[in-house]
């Protein structure tokens, strides 16, 4: 047993868990990889300033979920707890919107860190797959974004998730809502810490999941009828648009998200298989957080899909993936001779692109057979004196059971044609 365990709200990923999760990545950036989307990846710390000013200074995230560190220099840093902020600071410092090809399209993976209470769904490490369309503000963006993670979803299997869908207007008229929202606020039961949201940021408190809160707020003002003719237009064209492509979603009026950046389209994929942490993912336009950087104006939209809460997604529905054997030829050999012939029979066939192992240690044939069994391999190299005399190998195909002689300069053409 080791002195050392991961730390309170972490884990850790190891075979054969951690092909499922490699697996949901590849699902979810498999159609932006497809649709001009280019990988990007940021360090894992950021300075504080950098999610003060996009996050909020008002958000759960920065006054108390943020890992915060000072460096020997006296910077203060913060391990990221979400990717927009990240990747809009990397496209700004290496000019990418310069380039002259709007928008600028970024994917990334990775971790992201948050002091939560851990619970099942919701870690103080967690890992997720986003996507960036950073310098045009266009519905179509903003569809083309949602349509992307509902076909990565699929592609997995899943089929319980809902689209949540909302707008929350933009600086000509939020803030009419913002004050007509205030006033309702102002005359509820609310803690002092929320009272101060509503100075601060009203729509955070249309976040608050506290049941004690939520009941007191129906009733209160809706941004829709708040909302301009443009940002009315433009809300209705992303709704047109994935009703065009056979995407459904549903219409909600609360959906706010917990991030100050986003303005108009905004929306949330969640699975009622997940109980109280139902949020697989979500995003949405954010089209003043450029500015709030430090950057020129640079409307953007975006999406991060947590891998975690995916997993649990599969899980609740039942399915299993079907993953490919990490191994697909296992060598065994018997005898010094046999252990360097076959050690380059496995070699060759790595070269030629067929994943292979090897029985290492010392062992008997019961032994290596054994490891050949639990590698899952499709075939099995096995050779020892009396072949090596004849110079060949038993080449066993772990399906059928058959085994036959096949000559060991023949054995990685053999097992390339039989694989097809």
């Amino acid at each position: 047993m080791s002195t050392f365990q991961a730390p309170k709200g972490t884990y850790d990923l190891l075979p054969p868990v951690s092909a499922v999760y490699l697996a949901v990545r590849d699902a979810i950036s498999a159609p932006l990889r497809t649709s001009g989307y280019g990988y990007a990846e940021t360090p894992g710390f950021e300075d504080v300033e950098l999610f003060a000013r996009g996050v909020g200074e008002s958000t759960d995230i920065v006054t108390k979920e943020m890992y915060t560190l000072t460096t020997k220099g006296g910077s203060e840093l913060a391990l990221r707890p979400e990717g927009t902020s990240s990747v809009l600071r990397a496209a700004l410092e290496a000019n990418l919107h310069k380039a002259g090809n709007l928008p600028v399209k970024l994917w990334y993976s990775g971790s992201y860190y948050r002091y939560e209470r851990p619970q099942k769904g919701r870690y103080r490490h967690f890992s997720q797959v986003g996507a960036e369309a950073i310098g045009t503000e266009d519905p179509a963006l903003d569809a083309e974004l949602i349509i992307l993670a509902d076909q990565a979803y699929r592609s997995l299997g899943l089929r319980d998730f809902r689209i949540l869908l909302n707008s929350l207007g933009d600086k000509e008229c939020r803030p009419v809502y913002r004050e007509a929202l205030q006033g309702f606020l102002r005359g509820l039961d609310l803690d002092e810490e929320t009272r101060r949201r509503i100075d601060i940021n009203p729509l955070r408190v249309l976040d608050d999941k506290r049941a004690e809160v939520r009941k007191q707020l129906v009733g209160a003002p809706l941004l829709r009828d708040y909302l301009c003719d443009a940002c009315r237009a433009y809300h209705d064209e992303v709704r047109a648009l994935l009703a065009s492509a056979g995407v459904g979603y549903e219409d909600d009026d609360r959906l706010v998200r917990g991030l100050d950046y986003y303005t108009r389209t905004t929306f949330e994929f969640v699975h009622d298989g997940l109980g109280a942490q139902s949020a697989v993912g979500g995003g949405g336009r954010y089209d003043g957080l450029s500015e709030m950087i430090g950057g020129p104006a640079l409307p953007s939209v975006g999406w991060a899909l947590g891998v975690d809460r995916t997993v649990l997604a599969l899980e609740a529905e039942g399915i299993t993936l079907a993953l490919p054997a990490p191994v697909t030829v296992y060598a065994v050999a018997l005898g010094d001779e046999a252990r360097r012939l076959l050690f380059a029979v496995v070699t060759d066939l790595r070269k030629a692109g067929i994943a292979a192992d090897f029985s290492y240690g010392e062992r008997g044939l019961k032994g290596h057979m054994k490891n050949a069994n639990r590698s899952g391999a499709r075939f099995t190299i096995v050779a020892g004196e009396r072949d090596l005399a004849e110079g060949v190998a038993q080449l066993k195909d772990m399906e059928s059971g058959e085994q036959v002689p096949v000559a060991v300069d023949a054995l990685v053409a053999e097992i390339g044609s039989r694989l097809g």
